[in-house]
C-alpha cells in the first residue's frame, strides 16, 4: 500500500557505473606523435586511459614508443613509479604525458 516502489533491481542497481571522464594533455613530442594537444579520457586508471590512447593513435607507431619515454602527472600530481594500473582517475581530472626534456 505505501507510496514507494521496492523489489530486486531497483533503477539504481540497474545503471552500470561509468567510468570517470576527463582530459589527457600531450607535451612536445608526445604532442607531435599523438597529432593533437589534448583529447578526454574515460577510464579508471591512468592504465586504461593510456591503453585507450594507444589504441585511438594505433595509426601513429612513434605515439606508443614515445609514451614508453614519458612521464605522467595527475592533477598534478607527478605519478612516478607508481604501477600505471593503481593510479586512479577522477572526474574531471587532468593527465599530463610529459617526453622527456632536452637542455638543462
Amino acid at each position: 500500500m505505501g507510496g514507494t516502489q521496492a523489489g530486486p533491481g531497483g533503477d539504481a542497481a540497474a545503471a552500470p557505473a561509468r567510468a570517470p571522464r576527463g582530459t589527457i594533455r600531450y607535451w612536445a613530442a608526445a604532442k607531435a606523435a599523438a597529432g593533437t594537444a589534448e583529447e578526454p579520457y574515460e577510464a579508471a586508471t591512468l592504465a586504461e586511459a593510456l591503453e585507450a590512447a594507444r589504441g585511438l593513435h594505433a595509426e601513429r607507431p612513434e605515439f606508443a614508443r614515445v609514451l614508453l619515454r614519458c612521464s605522467f602527472l595527475v592533477d598534478g600530481d607527478p605519478v612516478g613509479t607508481r604501477v600505471h594500473d593503481t593510479v586512479t582517475l577522477a572526474e574531471g581530472g587532468t593527465v599530463e604525458v610529459l617526453p622527456p626534456f632536452a637542455g638543462g
